[in-house]
């Protein structure tokens, strides 16, 4: 079963048993959603925020390049590779320190620049490159974005259609503070401990997924787990 911002905000407000046109609610859920998203995307490691950038070339001369925001700002840049050869050939990049750069690829001469074979991330938007780019490469950056947040305007992400429930226990922790049951005097202590245990169990089950996606599983497979083949096939 998946869920819509609008089956979202119902659910919540039907666990919670407030109105959903409750202002202090309204005020509420934006930052709920902030919670749960942010848990799940560090914690997960999505496949599916991973994307392939092919927007940005570099420029003759010039070591640095912006990385392209177009499907969104990269957090984790995993990797980089020029294209060469009339743009056929893709050569893979090495990420070094930017401190290595500069040591090696520091100067301005003629002798510093070619084709770049190595990179590194020096803030959130840059790149660069040694050698300098001696002309112009179309450049393949692979890497990890935050998606678009589920709002009244984005009535779905990867979330509420494949973990809703994660998405839901989720939003619930954060809402044990919003009904102000954290605290050992408040009306029902165990409430944040409980979602806490229900998000706990499914999130280990729903990176099980996620691992094998990635060949991560047993044995760096996509087998589910055996609790009866041990030690792991290889």
């Amino acid at each position: 079963m998946t869920i819509t911002y609008s089956s979202y905000v119902s659910q919540i407000s039907n666990i919670m048993v407030v109105n959903s046109s409750d202002p202090n609610f309204t005020t509420f859920l934006p930052g709920a959603i902030d919670y749960a998203e942010g848990r799940l995307y560090r914690e997960l490691d999505l496949l599916s925020v991973n994307i392939v950038s092919t927007a940005v070339n570099t420029s003759s001369g010039v070591r640095t390049i912006t990385l392209s925001t177009a499907q969104g700002t990269f957090l984790v840049v995993d990797r980089v590779n020029v294209l060469t050869t009339g743009a056929t050939q893709r050569s893979a990049l090495y990420p070094v320190a930017p401190e290595y750069l500069d040591a090696v690829y520091g100067g301005t001469a003629s002798s510093n620049t070619g084709t770049p074979i190595v990179f590194a991330r020096t803030n959130d938007t840059q790149i660069q490159f040694g050698p300098i780019p001696d002309q112009v490469y179309p450049v393949e950056v692979v890497g990890t974005i935050r998606p678009v947040p589920l709002s009244s305007g984005n009535s779905s992400t990867w979330l509420t259609q494949n973990v809703p429930e994660l998405m839901i226990a989720a939003t619930m922790i954060f809402a044990a503070g919003y009904m102000r049951d954290f605290g050992a005097q408040s009306d029902n202590p165990q409430m944040a401990q409980s979602w806490e245990s229900q998000y706990q169990a499914l999130v280990k089950s729903a990176n099980v997924d996620e691992l094998r996606k990635k060949y991560e599983g047993a044995a760096w497979s996509a087998n589910q787990p055996s609790p009866i083949a041990t030690p792991p096939r290889v």
